[in-house]
């Protein structure tokens, strides 16, 4: 948007400083002339009041360092244009106006409504999202800050046997899994173990479904040992036998709650109106397309193109040039849980479509790790996810199929030497 234009669409721009308890907002007027500058307390009545204020200055449009939280979602029940800020960026803004790196809340308030005012017509505007896409947001977000809890609870148990009973690290791959929590509550200690002898493996391995042929011989052979390597304490293997039961039992309790949460989520993708364009996606289950539909949303027009799907998904790199020298790097500035889901999206797909196979291993055989490649394979499937949003069209193999020979793309003649070979 040109600059002129954009200053004509506003009144008045304006910087939210956020808080736990009280914010800051400042508000300038189109030559840059502060009109508002007052602490907003985080209560129904510091709304109230800053609603009243804000009548006569709009339209308003305010610049904030944040994507999401409450304080953005009532600024947008406010009917305000909200403009979130790269926090990289707000901080230059800010030592634009204090290049002595003097830091106040009015100042940090009064940077961001001016920086709206001069540079805004770059700036991307924060769509209000509807109920359904918000709520499969939030609730993909919380379940993957219980994985991420449930991590950190495996990460103190496996350090917890390394300390009093290494056989059992030896004997068990997985400690997300139910089974290897049962083996702690049934033989906590080596000693234990031991003393309940090879009978009483067996049926434990019977029970937990883990008596094949491959692991079976070779678990019991580790039990047989357990008493090896262990703490000549017996004070140790006291206080780390009580602690690994008591972190087996929180572990427990968790998958509970990560089930409860999956089956929220299944729920909330089902009832969404536009869940069959992500349900389109080949290779991909439930939880990435939720995760997908929950970051990117349904509405056409909050993208303006692919590239601008890319650089919000991180897929796009960032490129440095200066005379001759040039650096081409990872974008951090991004939505990393979208990042994230595109990676996944991207993995499992080339396993479900021969095309992104063959794309991925083009860019292997040129050199990029299996890391890029997946990210530029992201970057595809963000393209496509674009267009299907524009059309509003399931994902068709076939059409992506034609697409790809229309445009010359250099993966076709990969395709067809592999149906050549299996021929």
């Amino acid at each position: 948007m040109d600059p002129a234009e954009f200053q004509q669409q506003y009144a008045h721009f304006g910087g939210f400083d956020w808080a736990r308890q009280e914010h800051v907002v400042v508000i300038v007027d189109r030559l840059g002339g502060i009109v508002y500058d007052q602490a907003l307390p985080e209560t129904a009545e510091g709304w109230a009041a800053f609603r009243q204020a804000i009548a006569p200055l709009q339209p308003l449009a305010i610049a904030v360092e944040t994507s999401n939280g409450p304080a953005v979602e009532r600024l947008l029940e406010l009917e305000v244009a909200v403009y979130p800020m790269n926090p990289k960026a707000a901080g230059s803004y800010r030592q634009r106006k204090a290049p002595s790196g003097v830091k106040d809340d009015h100042l940090d308030g009064w940077s961001f409504a001016d920086a709206l005012r001069t540079d805004g017509h770059g700036w991307r505007k924060l769509l209000p999202e509807t109920e359904a896409t918000k709520l499969l947001r939030l609730l993909c977000r919380d379940q993957v800050a219980l994985i991420e809890q449930r991590t950190a609870l495996v990460n103190a148990l496996q350090q917890c046997l390394l300390e009093y009973y290494p056989a059992a690290l030896e004997a068990f791959d997985d400690w997300t899994a139910p089974s290897s929590w049962a083996f702690l509550e049934q033989f906590p200690t080596p000693e234990l173990l031991l003393k309940r002898g090879k009978r009483k493996w067996q049926n434990f391995l019977h029970t937990q479904k883990l008596y094949s042929p491959q692991t079976a011989e070779k678990r019991l052979e580790i039990f047989a040992r357990a008493d090896q390597f262990v703490s000549p304490s017996s004070a140790v293997t006291q206080a780390k036998s009580f602690l690994a039961q008591r972190l087996a039992k929180q572990l427990r309790l968790l998958e509970e709650q990560l089930r409860q949460y999956q089956e929220q989520i299944e729920q909330a993708f089902r009832a969404h109106p536009d869940h069959e364009l992500f349900d389109s996606l080949p290779g991909a289950g439930l939880k990435t397309k939720a995760r997908l539909l929950g970051e990117i949303g349904t509405d056409p027009q909050r993208f303006a193109d692919g590239d601008a799907l890319r650089a919000y998904a991180g897929s796009a790199p960032v490129t440095q040039q200066s005379g001759q020298s040039r650096r081409v790097y990872l974008r951090r500035a991004c939505n990393k849980p979208l990042r994230q889901a595109m990676h996944f999206l991207a993995d499992l797909s080339r396993h479900a479509c021969d095309w992104a196979q063959a794309y991925y291993q083009l860019h292997r055989d040129q050199g990029d790790s299996h890391q890029g490649a997946l990210r530029k394979l992201a970057g595809r499937w963000e393209k496509i996810l674009w267009k299907m949003l524009q059309t509003r069209q399931k994902y068709d193999p076939g059409k992506r199929l034609a697409d790809m020979v229309r445009h010359g793309s250099p993966v076709i003649p990969l395709l067809r030497e592999g149906q050549a070979a299996t021929a």
